[in-house]
C-alpha cells in the first residue's frame, strides 16, 4: 500500500517527462527497498513513514550533483565576498546582540566568539541562506542516483536517526540541496557526532531561528579536532627579497621564531610570536598574501578543506575582533586551475624542456620543480606556483 500511494503522489505531483517518471518509478523501487537497510540500522516504520510522507524525485539535486564545476572563482573575488564590509558589519553587530551566548559557548568549549560567528557568516550568511529543501527528498535522491550513492545513503540514515531522536519535526528537516542543515551546516552524519543540546529543551535543534544550538556545535565541533584558544588560524607575514619559496607548503614546520631568521616577519615587520610550530603559505605565489598557519588552520580545514574557505574564515573572523584588512592585496583574476589546465600545464612545461615527470594533473614536488625552473630561465619569481598567468604565459 505504502509504495503505491508514494509512486502515485510522486509522479502526479512532479510532473516530469517520460524518462524523469522511470527515474521517478525507479526511485519508488529504490525506497521500497531501502526500508529494510534503514530497519537494520534501528529506524522504526514509523520513524520511516513519517519521513517519507511525500517525499519526492529531486530532479533539481540530480542536475546540480553532475554538473559542479571545479572551484575556479578568482581568489580576490573570493575574499571580498568572504569578508565583505557588509558581512565583517553584520557580524559584529551579532558579537553584541549574543554576547552573553557567545560568553558562555566560550566558557563551555574554550572556542572564541569571533570564529563561530565567521563560520556562521560563511555557511548561511548568519542564518538568512539555511536552505529550504526538504533534506529526506533530497538525501534519498542523491542516494538513489547520485554519483556518492552509498555516502548519500550513509547521510540519509543518519537523517532519519535525527528525526527519530525528536530533534526535529520531518516538515522542518530542510537544508541544502546537497544535505547540509542549519545555520552552520552541518551534514547529518557531522550532527549525529557533534551537535549538542545547547539551550537544554532536549532537542539538538540547529534549524531553530534561535542559533543557540547551532553556534554551540560549531564550537563543539572545533574542540573535538583540537581547537586551540588564543592560537590565530595564521598570520599574514612579508617575506623579505630572494625568500626562497621552497620552504613553503604544509609539509615544512617550524617555529616563529626559525621563520624570523629565515627574514620572514608580520606586516610591521616584527617576529610572529610563538603560537607553536607553523607552516607558510602563499596562497596565489609570489604576486599575493603569504601566512604563517598555525594548528588551528587544521582545525577550520576540517569543517571544509578547501584552502580558500579556510582563509576566508579565518579572515572574516579577525574583522569581526577588530582586526584591518590584510596589507597585501589579492592577483586580480588569479585563481585555482581546473585539472584540464593543470595537465595542459604539465604538457606545455614538459614540451619546453622542464619536465613534471608525468602529466597527470596532479600539482607534486616534480611540478612545482619544474615550474621553478621554468620560472628561473624566465627571470621570474621562483615560487613553484601552478598560475593562470603561467600557464598564458606558456601558451
Amino acid at each position: 500500500m505504502y509504495r503505491r500511494q508514494f509512486i502515485a503522489s510522486s509522479l502526479a505531483g512532479l510532473g516530469f517527462a517520460s524518462a524523469a517518471q522511470a527515474d521517478a518509478r525507479g526511485f519508488g523501487n529504490w525506497i521500497a527497498n531501502f526500508r529494510p537497510r534503514a530497519r537494520a540500522e534501528g529506524i522504526s516504520d514509523r520513524t520511516f513513514d513519517a519521513a517519507f510522507q511525500g517525499v519526492q524525485y529531486l530532479q533539481d539535486s540530480i542536475d546540480r550533483d553532475r554538473n559542479q564545476s571545479e572551484f575556479v572563482k578568482p581568489l580576490a573575488d573570493y575574499m571580498a565576498t568572504a569578508a565583505s564590509d557588509d558581512r565583517v558589519r553584520n557580524g559584529r553587530n551579532l558579537l553584541q546582540t549574543h554576547s552573553r551566548l557567545l560568553s558562555r559557548i566560550e566558557a563551555t568549549y574554550s572556542v572564541e566568539p569571533h570564529i563561530v560567528l565567521a563560520v556562521w557568516g560563511m555557511e548561511s550568511n548568519y542564518g538568512q541562506r539555511r536552505g529550504n529543501t526538504p533534506l529526506i527528498s533530497t538525501l534519498a535522491t542523491l542516494a538513489y542516483d547520485g554519483r556518492r550513492g552509498r555516502f548519500f545513503e550513509g547521510q540519509l540514515i543518519a537523517a532519519l536517526k535525527i528525526l527519530q531522536n525528536g530533534d526535529v519535526a520531518p516538515r522542518n528537516m530542510t537544508g541544502s540541496w546537497a544535505g547540509a542543515m542549519g545555520h552552520t551546516q552541518f551534514i547529518p552524519t557531522s550532527y549525529e557526532a557533534y551537535a549538542v543540546d545547547f539551550t537544554g529543551d532536549g532537542r539538538r535543534d540547529i534549524w531553530a531561528d534561535d542559533p543557540s544550538d547551532a553556534l554551540a556545535s560549531t564550537a563543539a565541533y572545533f574542540r573535538r579536532f583540537g581547537w586551540q584558544k588564543g592560537q590565530p588560524w595564521g598570520v599574514e607575514v612579508i617575506l623579505p627579497r630572494g625568500f626562497d619559496f621552497s620552504k613553503t607548503g604544509r609539509t615544512v614546520t617550524k617555529s616563529p621564531a626559525a621563520w624570523a631568521q629565515d627574514g620572514v616577519g608580520d606586516v610591521n615587520g616584527r617576529a610572529v610570536p610563538n603560537y607553536g610550530d607553523a607552516s607558510l603559505i602563499t596562497p596565489t605565489g609570489a604576486g599575493g598574501p603569504a601566512f604563517l598557519v598555525f594548528r588551528n588552520f587544521d582545525v577550520i580545514s576540517r569543517y571544509n578543506n578547501a584552502e580558500a574557505y579556510i582563509i576566508g574564515v579565518g579572515h572574516l573572523g579577525d574583522r569581526i575582533r577588530g582586526m584591518d584588512r590584510l596589507r597585501s592585496q589579492w592577483p586580480a583574476g588569479e585563481r585555482r586551475l581546473r585539472r584540464s589546465e593543470r595537465v595542459e600545464l604539465q604538457q606545455r612545461l614538459t614540451n619546453a624542456g622542464f619536465s613534471t615527470g608525468g602529466v597527470d594533473g596532479r600539482v607534486g614536488p616534480n611540478t612545482r620543480a619544474a615550474i621553478r625552473a621554468y620560472q628561473a630561465s624566465r627571470g621570474l619569481p621562483q615560487d613553484g606556483h601552478p598560475s593562470y598567468g603561467l600557464l598564458q604565459r606558456l601558451r
